[in-house]
């Protein structure tokens, strides 16, 4: 019982242990063993993602350097030491660092319950009075079609905010099926004509050069991924040009391309496309950067990514998927 005590104490400090060129390594904290579960030092540590990975900690990928294991969170780092040499350092992430993100996703959970419920309440009396049984003066009408109309997009802007929360916690769920991407590029197509026809742009689907392999998805969530490319295209389209929607099969991915032929992003543009903070205080606004943000993070849970280039053509937006 004597020796409990300073373990104890211990684990609760950062861990630390310096690693040789080869990967050799010399304890330098108790506390290292005491965080990792470990009776004695490893004898090397070669690749400390491999390392951390055989003991049974996964990380979390929203949040660089924290691993979990058996619901237990650590931060885990290493820098360079000088001479060829490298520190690796541990340290507890708070007493539950899993039971705080379970709390907080619980309460984006209620968050998005009470906000969505009153916001489609609101939306269901309002088209109410909008059908045909009832009569309105064109300007009364004019103004439930305008609570209709907002009320829809502040429900859609309310469910990108709440996932992306969720996908910066890795909480984030997805329900996996196998199906071909082009039902979901001829749904998008078709319900995003009229919005491109206002707009004065052309839109069309390119056939695929051969068959497209099916991939693993969460259906809905690539959906909404690649609506988020198309928007942001039409968004930024001028009247006359042009927006593509084009699904290429490469080796071991199939990748969607949302070209449009115009005037092209400036490179600072298209640089920052997928930059969810850095675009909404340049720009003001948060529809759009939190869309294209969290078209990334589907993207990057899909296992693939989500990317943009501009040349003297115009702008494409390409989402790629690992078949």
């Amino acid at each position: 019982m004597a020796e409990a005590a300073p373990r104890a104490a211990a684990s609760s400090e950062p861990g630390l242990a310096l690693l040789s060129r080869i990967g050799t390594v010399q304890l330098a904290s108790p506390s290292f063993l005491a965080h990792l579960s470990l009776s004695e030092p490893p004898r090397e540590i070669r690749d400390l993602d491999v390392f951390l990975t055989a003991l049974g900690f996964e990380p979390r990928p929203t949040m660089q350097g924290l691993w979990e294991r058996e619901g237990k969170a650590l931060t885990v780092g290493e820098s360079e030491a000088g001479a060829g040499l490298r520190v690796v350092w541990t340290l507890p992430a708070g007493a539950d660092g899993a039971g705080q993100v379970r709390s907080k996703s619980r309460l984006l959970a209620l968050a998005s319950h009470d906000l969505r419920g009153a916001l489609a309440n609101f939306r269901s009396y309002a088209g109410l009075l909008l059908s045909p049984k009832y009569e309105h003066d064109p300007k009364v009408r004019r103004g439930l079609e305008t609570i209709v109309r907002n009320t829809d997009r502040a429900l859609s802007f309310g469910q990108d905010y709440f996932d992306c929360s969720r996908a910066d916690l890795g909480t984030l769920a997805y329900e996996w099926v196998r199906e071909s991407l082009v039902p979901l590029l001829e749904r998008l197509q078709s319900r995003q004509q009229p919005l491109a026809e206002q707009a004065g742009v052309g839109l069309f689907l390119v056939p695929a050069e051969g068959p497209l392999p099916d991939v693993t998805i969460d259906a809905d969530r690539v959906y909404r991924a690649l609506e988020a490319l198309l928007l942001h295209q039409l968004s930024v389209a001028q009247p006359g040009e042009q927006v593509s929607l084009e699904a290429r099969a490469l080796p071991g991915r199939v990748v969607v391309e949302v070209r449009r032929a115009g005037t092209p992003e400036s490179a600072e543009d298209t640089r920052s496309i997928f930059q969810r903070e850095e675009r909404a205080f340049r720009e003001h606004k948060l529809e759009d950067p939190l869309r294209m943000y969290l078209a990334r993070q589907i993207a990057q849970a899909h296992g693939g990514d989500a990317l943009a280039h501009s040349d003297a053509g115009g702008t494409s937006l390409v989402l790629s998927l690992p078949t």
